[in-house]
């Protein structure tokens, strides 16, 4: 791990497997849509739907297709896959609907998030999140995880007008907490999104990777979210960390 940066006063978070499961969550998701179409193979599946969500979501975060039309451009990849051809644009949206309702049913932390959060939050630190994720869904998933109140403020791209790894997303949420960006870590699990945009806009990046690889050169990167108390030289509190 490269040196430890100068500590802050502000954390920002990204949301989606940083403080929440997803990979779990969308993997329910897409099962669920797999067995209704008859899709087979899980890993084949998994591979295109990653792909097909970084093109279209990104396109849709850069203005260039609408919420809706993303998601039927991620259904139709996964239909066509399977064999199934030129789905009407109804169908595709029942298909997403379902995958919704199976992405919410497993919606779940990881086991240091809330304990890290509440220690973090006892020092005295001013903390929020911001995610390219929809506000709807986002703010549902932190108010069902009781993660809300963990939070001076919650920015999501589409109420930003802008995503990461845009500086401006980053300025705004730092302009929220009353914060210089030089003064925040943003912690998240993307390099371009999180580790990029935030060094572009002038926060420390620390990119938190769970799979165990060697850490990103030149990037201050975690295995857990147990560690950044450790780094910023606070006792553990009882619970885990």
């Amino acid at each position: 791990m490269p040196n430890t940066p100068a500590p802050p006063t502000a954390l920002c978070f990204d949301l989606d497997d940083t403080l929440i499961d997803d990979v779990a969550a969308s993997s329910a998701g897409l099962r669920a849509v797999m067995e209704r179409i008859g899709h087979p193979h899980f890993g084949s599946a998994r591979a295109l739907w990653d792909t097909q969500t970084e093109i279209s979501f990104g396109a849709y975060l850069r203005g260039h297709l609408s919420l809706d039309e993303q998601r039927r451009e991620r259904i139709r990849a996964l239909t066509s896959q399977a064999g199934h051809a030129n789905i009407a644009d109804q169908h595709c949206d029942e298909l997403y609907r379902l995958y919704l309702d199976a992405h919410r049913s497993a919606w779940q932390v990881y086991s240091d998030t809330h304990t890290t959060l509440a220690a973090l939050g006892r020092a005295g630190y001013r903390l929020a999140v911001i995610t390219n994720g929809v506000e709807a869904i986002q703010h549902a998933k932190l108010q069902a995880l009781e993660l809300t109140g963990y939070f001076h403020t919650v920015v999501c791209a589409d109420t930003a007008g802008t995503g990461k790894p845009d500086p401006r997303i980053f300025h705004f949420t730092a302009q929220r907490l009353g914060v210089d960006p030089s003064a925040c870590w943003h912690v998240g699990d993307q390099i371009q999104s999180d580790g990029v945009g935030a060094t572009t806009a002038g926060m420390r990046p620390v990119i938190i990777d769970r799979s165990g690889r060697p850490p990103f050169e030149g990037l201050t990167t975690i295995t857990d979210l147990e560690s950044l108390p450790r780094m910023l030289g606070l006792a553990a509190p009882a619970g885990g960390i």
